[in-house]
């Protein structure tokens, strides 16, 4: 059920009602070979290729924004490079399915022409095919824009949610359109998508993850927000919403997942320490869902909750 719009609310008061409702958690780390001493974090949720469970994880070196994308495969709880499929020079990595195929996306990192070290922009680029080794690029979204999210509609179009910023997106706000086929799929369309109004403060921001068809027809979304505190530390949480395509209207966002959730350990850099970074959810048959993040930009977990979705259906 989709009721009806309000006015956003702070990660401080969102983190008032997640707190206040206990909820029963398993959580798993996940273990990675083949990256040598690298970190794989913001994966992906599992999905089923050729019957293969595969995700799809952002590698680096702990003091590098410099990244790899690779496909893992799993044996015997331990997740390793897929054998002879294509690493990416991508981060933060997304997948879905449209109309059968593989649609597949990460940020690549625009350098200055000066000097390779210095990041001056990035572009999410999007691949499309029926197979993981038979992939081929066919869009590009706008400068600067990350959490550029992709769904297939209950009548076979095409949801589009982005992540504006700046004169029209501030610190960073979700946009959606609709779109009738990947081949109208462009910068421009990136560009001129509507912004949801009233679900993120001016001083924080957030972005769309992941995006679920329900069975009403409404798309479920799993995202994240984030906010700033004095000493400019990050705190990013796990989200949802959800939202009815036709009309835009959408439910309050409410926080699925905090870094409490999860047990000590390293972080890419202290003011990372609290971040969760929303990677995809699986739902299951029994009224749970099994989250996939990254942890303080070092750390890939999976945690099983309450499905989020269960309410808007």
């Amino acid at each position: 059920m989709t009721t009806i719009n309000t006015k956003a609310k702070t990660c401080e008061q969102l983190l008032v009602k997640f707190h206040a409702a206990p909820r029963n958690t398993k959580v798993e780390k996940l273990t990675f070979s083949g990256v040598g001493n690298r970190d794989v974090y913001n994966i992906t949720a599992p999905f089923i290729c050729d019957g293969e469970e595969v995700i799809v994880g952002r590698v680096e070196e702990r003091d590098s924004e410099f990244s790899q994308v690779f496909f893992f495969t799993r044996i015997n709880q331990v997740w390793s490079p897929r054998v002879h499929t294509h690493t990416y020079n991508l981060q933060d990595p997304c997948v879905t399915s449209i109309k059968g195929e593989l649609i597949f996306g990460g940020v690549e990192i625009i350098t200055a022409a000066e000097d390779p070290n210095v990041i001056v922009s990035w572009v999410t680029q999007f691949y499309r095919g029926l197979h993981i080794d038979a992939l081929c690029h066919f869009s590009s979204g706008p400068g600067t824009m990350k959490d550029i999210r992709l769904i297939e509609l209950s009548d076979g179009r095409i949801g589009i949610f982005t992540r504006p910023q700046g004169v029209r997106g501030g610190r960073g706000q979700i946009g959606f359109t609709i779109i009738q086929s990947l081949e109208e799929l462009d910068e421009q369309t990136f560009s001129n998508a509507d912004i949801l109004q009233d679900q993120f403060v001016v001083e924080e921001w957030g972005g769309a993850n992941e995006a679920h068809l329900l069975k009403n027809g409404h798309v479920g979304v799993l995202g994240h927000i984030a906010c700033f505190d004095d000493q400019l530390n990050k705190h990013y949480y796990s989200m949802v919403f959800s939202i009815n395509p036709e009309t835009c209207e959408k439910t309050p966002i409410k926080i699925i997942a905090a870094r409490s959730d999860f047990p000590d350990g390293p972080g890419k850099r202290p003011d990372l320490t609290d971040v969760i970074f929303s990677g995809g959810l699986v739902r299951l048959d029994n009224g749970r869902a099994v989250l996939s993040v990254g942890v303080s930009d070092a750390e890939a977990y999976r945690i099983e909750i309450p499905d989020p979705f269960i309410e808007y259906e």
